[in-house]
């Protein structure tokens, strides 16, 4: 059984591009569309295993265009980039917030690392 506190509020603003989450537990994080589009939890982005993760470059400007339930345990994003695949659990979503600073950190690190950039081509 998983201690993830559920969702009390999910709010969509398109001025900010975030994505803002409350939880039962009133802990409330902001997440940027970019952040939720470059971390999603899908195939194409994570790979199927550890190190087959594909670096999401150019997604600076993506919005995010759909928020859809998944039964009681998550939601799906649909993004204007077209991606769509990837179900973002209460425990990721959770994670996504406690962890935000250091898992963009990271991932601006590997951007540099790989001579990319955040801007579309």
């Amino acid at each position: 059984m998983n201690n993830t506190p559920t969702p009390t509020e999910i709010t969509l603003h398109q001025q900010s591009k975030t994505l803002e989450i409350s939880f039962a537990d009133n802990e409330r994080f902001t997440l940027p569309f970019e952040f939720l589009r470059v971390f999603s939890p899908s195939a194409e982005v994570r790979g199927h295993g550890p190190g087959q993760e594909t670096l999401q470059v150019g997604k600076r400007d993506v919005i995010l265009t759909n928020v859809e339930p998944v039964g009681s345990y998550a939601i799906q994003l649909t993004f204007d980039d077209g991606h769509d695949s990837g179900l973002y659990s209460w425990e990721y979503l959770y994670e996504m917030g406690k962890y935000q600073q250091g898992m963009w950190h990271d991932y601006l690190a590997r951007m540099e690392d790989a001579c990319a950039s955040r801007d579309p081509k």
